[in-house]
């Protein structure tokens, strides 16, 4: 890594390709605009082309540099496909790699309810997509001996409510991932984290939120802020850990919660 006089050069992204998952939507998007205005070649992935296609498209018309490749981080075939891709971009290049797992789906229903294809998908999505993705997009980091995997976790994974069982266990599974993967690989230069969001307002969450307004106050009122996050309460810290600025951060979840979890 090159040092600069200016502390704030560390926080550039110019130097990175950054892959995200779950990119056609919701925070995913809001990652990848943002990594992109912040210099970064940023690859798309998500099952929607229609809605990638789109937001590769706003990129590269707002001077950004961006790649869509339609996948679905349940089969493995899609995951390894995709680190094909990534690895034909980035031949040839110096851009410092990042993953960016941040597919998902949110999720609440009373314990009892839940079936075993419920279970399934919520897994498939959010433990077996991150820890396969980067399984397969590591080798190209650990190649380089540098690299950056941010997770999605969630406030879920440390805390209760009805309802959360199936979604809490999935996102505490990926939070203690996070942990054991920087663990392995924090020795070959890769930095493993994540970050961990209270419920934030996406048009999904914002619908889900109207059609329950008790509940929805319940939850505003644990968040010590007193407001739910916006997606833009994220990209901070997501910058930071994509950045070299976190360098020498590695196996934390970072909670973006305004206080719920405290």
């Amino acid at each position: 890594m090159t040092t600069s006089a200016d502390p704030l050069d560390s926080f550039r992204l110019d130097d990175r390709l950054i892959v995200v998952t779950g990119a056609s939507e919701g925070i995913g998007r809001a990652f990848a605009e943002c990594f992109a205005r912040a210099g970064a070649f940023v690859v798309l992935a998500s099952r929607r082309r229609d809605k990638l296609e789109a937001v590769r498209e706003g990129i590269v018309a707002a001077g950004g540099q961006a790649e869509a490749v339609q996948t679905d981080v349940g089969r493995t075939d899609d995951i390894r496909r995709l680190a094909l891709a990534v690895g034909r971009l980035a031949q040839g290049s110096a851009r410092h790699l990042v993953l960016v797992n941040n597919a998902g789906l949110g999720f609440t229903k009373a314990a009892l309810d839940v079936t075993e294809d419920d279970w399934d998908a919520l897994f498939d999505a959010h433990v077996k997509g991150t820890f396969f993705c980067s399984q397969q997009i590591a080798p190209l980091m650990l190649e380089r001996g540098y690299g950056k995997i941010i997770n999605l976790s969630s406030a879920w994974s440390a805390a209760t409510d009805t309802g959360k069982s199936a979604y809490g266990a999935a996102k505490a599974a990926v939070s203690h991932l996070t942990a054991q993967l920087s663990t392995e690989w924090a020795p070959l230069g890769v930095r493993v984290n994540a970050i961990a969001p209270t419920a934030t307002l996406t048009d999904f969450v914002a619908r889900t939120m109207a059609a329950s307004p008790e509940r929805a106050e319940r939850l505003r009122s644990r968040i010590k802020l007193g407001r739910f996050a916006q997606t833009s309460d994220l990209l901070g810290a997501a910058v930071f850990l994509a950045s070299g600025a976190s360098d020498f951060v590695t196996g934390q979840t970072l909670f973006i919660d305004g206080g719920f979890t405290t």
